[in-house]
């Protein structure tokens, strides 16, 4: 899995919120909602302290991970952290990439 984060997308969180040092921006499953991949979940996003992430980037001085708790949600997907201009936040795509999907 990775992650990658559009300029727009990183625009939107430099601006909107604020990651103090040695945390970051954690994506995660949540239920209720809906993704391109998953009924009955969404995409979360908190900050927080990295414990054990399955994957991580840093993009324009913003950390943004995924945790290991999480991996059954992003397993067999790269996830792009996109913006929507509509909606003025970020949207969230799944890219198959190979890994087999988990259960």
């Amino acid at each position: 899995m990775k992650i990658t984060v559009t300029p727009a997308a990183l625009a939107w969180f430099q601006e909107e919120v604020t990651v103090p040092e040695g945390q970051g921006v954690r994506f995660f499953g949540k239920v209720y909602g809906k993704t391109q991949v998953h009924d009955g979940f969404s995409v979360g996003m908190t900050i927080d302290t990295p414990d054990q992430p399955i994957v991580q980037t840093n993009e324009g001085g913003i950390l943004f991970f995924a945790e290991e708790a999480d991996d059954w949600f992003f397993k067999g997907y790269d996830l792009v952290v996109a913006f929507d201009e509509k909606l003025n936040e970020p949207k969230y795509e799944f890219n198959p990439n190979g890994e087999e999907k988990g259960l």
